[in-house]
């Protein structure tokens, strides 16, 4: 099931959660960072108070979210709404700017590290020989080394700061099968595209028209 809404996330959120009272929802979003990025009709400068009692209003209705955000904004937001993370992943990246890593933060939910593999490190170990000709995978690490969605990448679009669709795929992989995933920033619609690849249900919601049109036609037309 995939559900896509052009708006703006609080004024549907609360009739999505009712509409699917019956589901296990978790939010998951890669939020507005705050920090001026240049995005097409809307502002990403809003003074601290402001912002952070704008994820309030999103994140904080009694249901599992995970943010993804740089550090020391995700403690601020931790703080604002009294809520520890379960648990925090990394993801870096190199890069030439002022920062090369942001944090997954996983509130009001555990993630299971063994639903998602990756290779093994060392392959002369002889229990990792082993390992691989029994056909196991190694699970997943909190600490992912992935590269950002650059001008020059396959599956870059119009949208500023779009995530990389690995990172998604860590992220929502690591939920509870059968969750019902939101995100509230949809964006350029990759959280949307690691739920239908990885057979998760999802709503997505996105203000702006243009980046919504992107997102649909990566999710539904499957162009990514």
């Amino acid at each position: 099931m995939i559900e896509l809404i052009c708006g703006d996330c609080l004024k549907h959120l609360d009739k999505l959660q009712e509409k699917y009272s019956d589901r296990d929802i978790i939010l998951v979003s890669d939020v507005p960072f705050n920090i001026g990025y240049g995005y097409a009709s809307y502002k990403d400068r809003l003074p601290q108070d402001e912002y952070l009692k704008m994820l309030q209003d999103v994140f904080d209705r009694g249901v599992p979210f995970v943010i993804i955000h740089y550090p020391e904004s995700l403690y601020s937001i931790a703080s604002f709404l009294h809520k520890s993370p379960t648990r925090v992943c990394s993801w870096v990246y190199n890069s030439n700017t002022g920062r090369q890593h942001r944090d997954v933060a996983f509130f009001d939910v555990k993630p299971d590290f063994a639903q998602v593999g990756q290779p093994y490190k060392n392959l002369k170990d002889k229990r990792i020989i082993k390992r691989i000709k029994e056909g196991k995978t190694c699970k997943l690490y909190d600490w992912w080394n992935i590269n950002q969605v650059k001008n020059v990448s396959k599956e870059k679009t119009a949208h500023p700061c779009q995530m990389p669709l690995e990172v998604m795929k860590n992220i929502v992989g690591l939920l509870p099968k059968g969750s019902l995933i939101i995100d509230p920033f949809m964006g350029s619609g990759t959280t949307g595209v690691a739920c239908k690849e990885l057979g998760y249900d999802f709503v997505g919601i996105e203000i702006d028209e243009g980046y919504f049109e992107i997102s649909k036609e990566r999710i539904e037309d499957g162009t990514w």
